[in-house]
């Protein structure tokens, strides 16, 4: 065995379809026998890239999943910004994404890698990885049946989610002290959805005192995600009861509320907590971190899986190449680390924005010159130096709010 991946989710699903395109030979392990719910449902349109490449396109087009054009911003005070559509820019197939269902959609990426020659073992779970130094040595698995054993690889892509298997082991994983954030989220059927190509937007409702904002997700079966963002100590602050949460911030963000009036809560309520964070170092000889076991910025503009996506393809892409050349040390592993890193940052940076109370209708009304970079930032354009245009500019208007 060439590659061994840890976890099968979309940045796990991503890196062993392409390395197996590659002609490695790669056996992927994921704990659950069936990929189980997740949040993280809307997806940027820059994924259509690395679709193409997984060859998973025909099967988006023909899937249930609910058709996203645009995100569309409120404000505090209830005003609505005009929807930001992608195609703006490029009036392309790639404009348009989706809005999924992440349990099909995760296995459907499984079933896909499997069709390109990738030994998936579900229900598998990853019990230790053995080091010697940083260097790996193996690592013990337990099978459905119970059965324990020991498995290595030349490479080893951990792709363990925030359970971080090798940066929780290395010590790697940092917090960020700014996005100290937390969600409660649940699902309603029957929700108000938009007409035409507004129908499927993600929608960011902004709460009254602006001390939070709430996420809108068309799904199919007319399912719509609707959860709740704010700092740690405000959400939790002498409460404890998610649907008490909820209830008292939903009063905060009307425009929010008036969607759900009349809907039936389908599903309990979920939470996360405090997960922004990024480890110090993306790869070592032999192995390699991508998706959530590398960082997660936040849920703002649903870059998570994007990035899961696109850290995978570029994860794979320099594994493979480390084949060719014989050189599976960290620093061929880490080489997509600086454009993969730079990306993130330019993501991160909108997202300190918006939690510092950017507003982008003002935002293009007073640069309407540079609405294509914000488009091209919400498309998931993130790595191309264009896009840096906006930085400047933005950052301006957030000191000039601030005094």
């Amino acid at each position: 065995m060439d590659v061994l991946v840890l976890g099968g989710g979309p940045a796990g699903a991503t890196a062993a379809t392409l390395l197996a395109q590659h002609g490695l030979n790669v056996r992927l392990f994921e704990r659950e026998k069936q990929s189980q719910f997740q949040v993280g449902e809307s997806l940027m349109p820059d994924t259509y890239w690395v679709f193409r490449r997984l060859g998973l396109l025909d099967k988006m087009r023909t899937s249930r999943f609910v058709k996203k054009h645009s995100v569309q911003f409120v404000s505090a005070s209830g005003k609505e910004s005009q929807p930001f559509f992608f195609f703006e820019n490029n009036p392309h197939e790639s404009a348009q994404t989706w809005q999924v269902v992440r349990s099909e959609f995760d296995q459907l990426m499984l079933d896909n890698a499997r069709q390109y020659g990738v030994e998936v073992c579900q229900g598998t779970r990853v019990r230790d990885i053995h080091f010697d130094g940083e260097k790996i040595t193996s690592i013990t698995v337990q099978d459905p049946n119970g059965s324990v054993k020991e498995e290595s690889a030349p490479v080893i892509v951990d792709a363990t989610g925030q359970s971080s298997l090798i940066a929780n082991r290395l010590k790697l994983r940092q917090p960020d002290p700014f996005l100290k954030k937390a969600s409660i989220w649940t699902y309603f059927k029957g929700a108000l959805r938009d007409d035409g190509l507004n129908e499927g937007a993600t929608l960011v409702l902004q709460t009254a005192d602006k001390s939070g904002w709430f996420w809108y997700i068309p799904l199919p079966d007319n399912i719509v995600s609707i959860g709740v963002v704010s700092s740690l100590e405000q959400l939790f602050k002498n409460r404890s009861d998610h649907q008490q949460i909820f209830n008292e911030e939903l009063e905060n963000c009307p425009s929010a509320k008036r969607r759900i009036e009349g809907a039936e809560q389908v599903t309990g309520f979920y939470s996360t907590k405090d997960f922004s964070y990024r480890c110090s170092r993306i790869a070592g000889d032999g192995w390699v971190l991508i998706g959530d076991a590398f960082g997660f910025l936040d849920p703002i503009y649903s870059s998570g899986v994007f990035l899961a996506l696109k850290s995978g393809e570029m994860a794979a892409d320099a594994v493979a190449e480390g084949f060719q050349k014989n050189d599976l040390s960290a620093s061929q592993l880490s080489s997509w680390e600086t454009e993969y890193v730079k990306g993130m940052e330019r993501m991160k940076k909108l997202v300190y924005a918006f939690y510092q109370g950017f507003s982008f209708g003002g935002f293009i009304r007073k640069h309407p010159e540079l609405k294509r970079h914000i488009i091209d930032l919400l498309v998931g354009d993130l790595f191309k130096d264009s896009v840096d245009e906006v930085i400047g500019p933005m950052e301006a208007m957030q000191y000039e709010m601030s005094t």
